[in-house]
């Protein structure tokens, strides 16, 4: 049986990724193919308890600050969990597997925004994820304020409406941000044949290059 394809999503929150994956997911299934989704941080148990920890902006009144590198650490016991629990089990099924952030959110938050260091995330991922690589990587990375305003908005409509508070990182200054989304621009710039930057427009017009640019790579890794 052929291994299964891993494709992640990548961008500022309020970049559009998690409502482009529905809509990939969405249209890999319509065309007959098994596909598997997740978000991180959380999917399985334990990264949901952990998801609650490290994105409600609660957390540190009743937790006291949370140290970057304790931060790194829990993103990364999320991963291994998700890892194990869900993405290597559906690879090894043939499934596409698609996940909403991985290890380049690690690198771009915590390694640049954090300034714990490329270096220091990448052997992170070595020793705790297998070094398991996408095969792909989908980056919406549009206007950094555009991405902050939404993201700040819709957290914000989230809290009033069911009471769940995932604005921690939105309460950081804009040189985090800028740290971040550079961060994504030396990534993409590092692996270009992984990491697709994927550019503005509508929801349907980025769909529409989305399922385009899955579809190629998909069609090439089937006639090899």
């Amino acid at each position: 049986m052929p291994r299964g394809y891993f494709i992640t999503f990548e961008g500022l929150d309020g970049s559009g990724k998690t409502t482009q994956l529905r809509k990939l997911a969405a249209h890999l299934t319509n065309s007959g193919r098994s596909v598997v989704t997740l978000r991180q941080p959380g999917s399985t148990p334990l990264g949901d308890r952990l998801r609650t920890v490290l994105l409600d902006s609660r957390s540190e009144s009743s937790l006291g600050a949370m140290a970057p590198l304790a931060e790194m650490a829990l993103m990364f016991a999320d991963r291994a969990q998700a890892i194990a629990q869900i993405i290597a089990p559906a690879l090894e099924s043939s499934a596409i597997v698609l996940c909403d952030r991985f290890t380049d959110s690690s690198e771009a938050y915590q390694g640049f925004g954090r300034e714990l260091s490329s270096e220091r995330i990448l052997a992170m991922h070595a020793a705790v994820c297998n070094n398991l690589q996408p095969d792909l990587t989908l980056l919406l990375l549009p206007p950094l304020d555009a991405s902050l305003k939404r993201a700040r908005r819709r957290n914000h409509s989230t809290a009033q409406r069911t009471g769940t508070d995932e604005g921690r990182f939105e309460r950081e200054p804009s040189e985090f941000y800028s740290r971040v989304h550079a961060g994504y621009r030396q990534i993409a710039t590092r692996e270009p044949n992984r990491v697709i930057t994927i550019g503005e427009g509508s929801i349907e017009e980025v769909a529409a290059r989305i399922v385009t640019t899955v579809d190629a790579h998909l069609a090439a890794v089937h006639s090899g």
